[in-house]
């Protein structure tokens, strides 16, 4: 489905085609403190609209994803990294999306302090 979001703050806007039949929580160092539910999609079916300029870049462990987050609010709202098979994907912050209900998700754990 197609949605749109941003950060806390509204310099970044961005639009998304994403499936949110199973996003994820991740107990990584970082995003157990962070508490976003992440939900996965190809880099090519995101769109950017505006805010490039007010994004910040935090990487750690491995530094192979890109944490992206708005230097006016700190909110991430989404990352880019690479997907098992190489593709370019786009971790969305789905509690950044427009419109969501987030009691209907049903989130899946992902053991990230394992890997």
């Amino acid at each position: 489905m197609a949605y749109q979001g941003g950060c806390h703050c509204g310099k970044v806007r961005f639009s998304v085609d994403v499936d949110l039949s199973h996003p994820i929580t991740c107990n990584c160092s970082y995003c157990s403190k962070r508490g976003s539910i992440l939900a996965f999609t190809p880099a090519s079916n995101f769109s950017l609209e505006k805010g490039a300029d007010d994004l910040t870049e935090y990487r750690f462990n491995t530094r192979t994803i890109a944490h992206l987050f708005c230097a006016a609010c700190g909110m991430e709202s989404f990352g880019r990294g690479k997907g098992p098979d190489g593709t370019e994907m786009v971790a969305v912050n789905v509690r950044c999306l427009d419109g969501v209900d987030l009691d209907s998700l049903k989130p899946q754990p992902y053991d990230g302090r394992a890997r």
